[in-house]
């Protein structure tokens, strides 16, 4: 079943690059006491990911600050050192946290999958972007296959 607006995060672990390697990070750690725009995408170094979904929360970060958000997440169905690099990549001065679910665990506990095997990728995280406030969803946006509207920093700014 898919996560919705009141719901909890469930509880799982996530990995984030960190200067020894990988660095485990709590569901509970992440958004405790805390508001935070988690904005999820299917994958690292693809196209739209990465010359428009994430690049729009690197430019508007500032502004998604000044609107009462504590933190800008990008989560994907990749592993940490994948992530780490594409951040590296997009050069964006830790604007955004890049954190990664490898083996899709909190994907599919949010019921925010899908599957991608028929492409080569596997089950992947759908596109979605949603605000959390002290680990409850306060909204949800999931994207229509394809498409780049309702998660898109733009949108979410909007929102807020």
């Amino acid at each position: 079943m898919t996560l919705k607006i009141g719901d909890k995060i469930p509880s799982a672990t996530l990995f984030e690059m960190g200067e020894e390697g990988p660095e485990r990070v709590s569901t509970e750690d992440l958004f405790g006491g805390k508001t935070i725009i988690l904005f999820g995408l299917p994958g690292a170094f693809t196209p739209t990911c990465s010359e428009q979904h994430l690049p729009g929360y690197i430019v508007q970060h500032d502004q998604l600050l000044d609107k009462g958000i504590d933190e800008i997440v990008c989560f994907s169905v990749n592993d940490a050192f994948v992530m780490g690099a594409w951040g590296k990549a997009q050069e964006m001065d830790h604007k955004v946290r890049m954190i990664g679910d490898g083996s899709g665990i909190l994907t599919n506990k949010m019921g925010l999958e899908m599957d991608r095997i028929e492409g080569g990728m596997g089950i992947r995280c759908q596109r979605f972007a949603m605000v959390v406030k002290d680990g409850i969803v306060q909204s949800l946006d999931i994207e229509a296959p394809g498409e780049l509207e309702v998660s898109s920093a733009a949108a979410q700014l909007m929102k807020l």
